[in-house]
């Protein structure tokens, strides 16, 4: 493995698969870009088209690419999949950062360990869907709440 000195900067190309394109994973993903803009990394990014993100990304001085996909697994991950291995193909990334559970999903198939990949889940999708599973039946009854050493008052 070659250290970051070893590496010139410009030479690193890092593609952030995203989906969805708004939100805070929007923020996150401009922040990364405008950072690895400023460290003189080449960046790039897959994200839906017409987004807050596409437009922020590319305001920052990332290579911005379409891809269409949604955030529900079905049928359509087949055509999202290869839609994205043909971006990995055409940019040529060293890292893959994919944002979210799709492009998590579809990043990993692409890849399949050929290239060193982050996935950053930013929110768990059954949380998003139906909300924190519920308490079981009776936690925390019988007892205080914890006082502030983490003791029972």
């Amino acid at each position: 493995m070659l250290s970051p000195s070893d590496t010139d900067p410009g030479s690193v190309t890092v593609l952030h698969a995203v989906q969805p394109g708004d939100g805070g994973v929007a923020r996150v993903v401009v922040d990364l870009v405008r950072v690895q803009r400023a460290a003189g990394l080449r960046v790039a990014v897959a994200c839906p088209p017409g987004t807050d993100l596409s437009a922020a990304a590319r305001a920052e001085g990332a290579e911005v690419h379409d891809w269409r996909a949604g955030c529900d697994p079905g049928p359509a991950l087949v055509r999202e999949t290869a839609s994205l291995a043909r971006l990995v193909r055409a940019v040529g990334p060293d890292l893959v950062h994919a944002h979210s559970a799709k492009a998590g999903l579809c990043a990993r198939l692409v890849v399949r360990g050929r290239i060193p990949t982050v996935y950053q889940p930013h929110a768990w999708s059954f949380e998003a869907v139906r909300g924190r599973p519920p308490r079981s039946p009776g936690a925390g009854s019988g007892s205080a709440p914890a006082g502030p050493t983490g003791s029972s008052a």
